[in-house]
């Protein structure tokens, strides 16, 4: 059985999802009332990017919380390469 993995971040990650999963539903509802196709992209784009801000927030406080006490070069390499995710 798997233990609990919570941080301090992850009630924030979990809003800002939350927040893009009812983005997304009413996207679909755009998409059923036959909305432009330049809007419904515009639309997507602002759910992937909550998506892909959520993800990068969730990596940076893992590396940060679980790798933060490391001091190998390489762990310092890949805090720092993770920046560009």
């Amino acid at each position: 059985m798997e233990h609990a993995h919570t941080h301090a971040s992850h009630p924030k990650i979990s809003a800002r999802l939350k927040r893009a999963d009812g983005h997304l539903r009413s996207v679909i509802d755009m998409i059923d009332q036959g909305r432009p196709c330049v809007e419904l992209a515009q639309q997507l784009q602002a759910v992937e990017s909550a998506i892909r801000n959520a993800k990068q927030a969730l990596i940076h406080d893992h590396l940060d919380h679980c790798l933060g006490d490391e001091t190998s070069a390489a762990v310092a390499e890949l805090k720092a390469i993770t920046r560009y995710l």
